[in-house]
């Protein structure tokens, strides 16, 4: 696995938490010593979940501890986008007491553990080394300064609003709709956006007219077919997003804007890691304790290497 050369710098956007989240910029030192044996597994899920909520997960999601004894204290983290074995191989090698993903282990659930499968030998190895797993996926999307919201800071967008608001909380919800400072090019903000994401094989695609001017964006970090038709209902000119399939990018952009920028599902989603570790370690240190969150750069996206197609030259 490679390692992004100039990983991206969250700004304030996207360091901000849900309304009763203390401002992790500023957030108040407590007098006297602080505990350095960390939190317990359960005090981390806690923080975990008040940074992105269950209820905001889809219906078929999994969000939570998937392996670990909630008693365990934890003075370090690890943060990754897959539970895969390069992750666990950070992990063990840091002495890391917890990994925190994205992505949960078993979606769809499992009736056994055996280490007979790559999902299983995974967490054998993370009991016998003592290291929580704990995963917030559509969450952490959702959530006032997760993977949404830290997507459109990283390109730049002003006056943010979900692009598919939570039912329940409309403040909430995937994705994020904006505007650019100023009308630019399309091929001028694919390369804004090139250099925001962290870099693996297959890079950024682009669909549209590269010339044509553009200023109102939609982003959804992840698989984003779904959304097409929301992106253009809201009159984005751009959709930046990950995982499009050919036939319905290619039928979405026959009927014109928005046009599409298409990212990977690893890089897409690893922005919203840093405002959360960032998150962590400050609340932490305001429940007058110390934990370290670290937010792992290895690229966990599936294809290692791409190569021009048709190169006679």
């Amino acid at each position: 696995m490679t390692q992004p050369e100039d990983p991206i710098r969250p700004t304030p956007q996207a360091q901000r938490g849900g309304d009763d989240a203390p401002d992790t910029r500023t957030a108040p030192v407590p007098e006297g010593p602080t505990d350095e044996r960390g939190l317990s597994v359960a005090e981390v899920v806690d923080l975990v979940e008040r940074a992105a909520p269950p209820a905001l997960a889809a219906s078929w999601d999994s969000n939570r501890l998937i392996c670990g004894d909630p008693q365990d204290r934890v003075s370090s983290v690890l943060l990754a986008v897959d539970p895969v074995t390069a992750v666990v191989d950070e992990a063990i090698e840091r002495g890391v007491g917890m990994i925190i993903t994205h992505h949960p282990l078993y979606l769809r659930g499992t009736e056994a553990v055996a280490a007979t499968d790559p999902k299983g030998r995974l967490i054998h190895r993370l009991i016998r080394s003592g290291i929580a797993l704990l995963n917030a996926h559509t969450s952490l999307d959702a959530a006032h300064g997760g993977v949404a919201d830290a997507l459109a800071a990283a390109v730049g967008l002003d006056e943010v609003v979900p692009l598919e608001p939570d039912p329940t909380d409309p403040a909430q919800g995937i994705g994020r709709v904006g505007a650019l400072p100023r009308p630019t090019s399309l091929r001028d903000f694919a390369a804004t956006v090139a250099a925001a994401l962290p870099d693996s094989a297959p890079g950024l695609l682009l669909g549209g007219d590269p010339e044509a001017h553009v200023q109102t964006i939609a982003v959804s970090g992840g698989a984003g077919d779904s959304l097409l038709a929301r992106a253009r209902q809201v009159g984005a000119d751009v959709f930046l997003t990950a995982d499009l399939r050919h036939h319905p990018a290619s039928e979405h952009l026959e009927g014109g804007r928005p046009y599409l920028l298409c990212g990977t599902h690893w890089a897409t989603e690893w922005v919203g890691l840093p405002p959360l570790a960032q998150r962590l370690e400050a609340e932490t240190l305001a429940r007058g304790a110390r934990l370290t969150a670290v937010v792992s750069h290895t690229v966990t996206d599936p294809w290692t290497m791409r190569l021009t197609t048709a190169d006679r030259a």
